[in-house]
């Protein structure tokens, strides 16, 4: 994502395209790119800065932290926008504050039913048998555990 300064007007300009190459880097999170980084950004100068705004979207493969599994998550950024000032250099490389964005969108806790569309195995089996009135409440555990300590 690469912008050449001399070639946006004054009225701004817009560029669309991939990013091939994996600019996340995040393999260690258990997190890959499944697609390539897809583009759609207004790019103008203003003050001494650039600024761009517009989409980005690439798919990921994830782990579930909940049953393990992996499983694909679209990753949308429909108002994605960014302004930086310029060094001095004619070309500005727009792809490292593209991944910021996309790093801090992530989900902190990924989950194959992020959709609802599926059921997470991990999380049913959790779930399955225990219910608000089955579950014993704090202060049935707290008199059991002193009961404990009284023996």
């Amino acid at each position: 994502m690469k912008v050449h300064l001399n070639q946006i007007p004054p009225e701004g300009l817009h560029i669309e395209g991939e990013e091939h190459e994996d600019i996340l880097g995040l393999e260690a999170e258990k997190i890959r790119a499944v697609s390539s980084l897809s583009y759609s950004l207004d790019v103008g100068l203003s003050n001494g800065g650039l600024f761009a705004t517009g989409t980005l979207a690439i798919d990921l493969e994830m782990e579930c932290v909940s049953c393990l599994q992996k499983f694909q998550y679209p990753l949308r950024l429909e108002d994605f926008a960014l302004q930086t000032e310029l060094s001095g250099s004619e070309l500005v490389d727009l792809t490292p504050l593209a991944r910021e964005d996309i790093v801090l969108a992530l989900p902190a806790h990924p989950r194959c039913d992020w959709n609802e569309k599926h059921v997470c195995p991990g999380a049913y089996e959790v779930n399955k048998y225990v219910t608000d009135e089955q579950a014993p409440s704090a202060w049935e555990v707290l008199d059991q555990l002193k009961a404990k300590q009284e023996k």
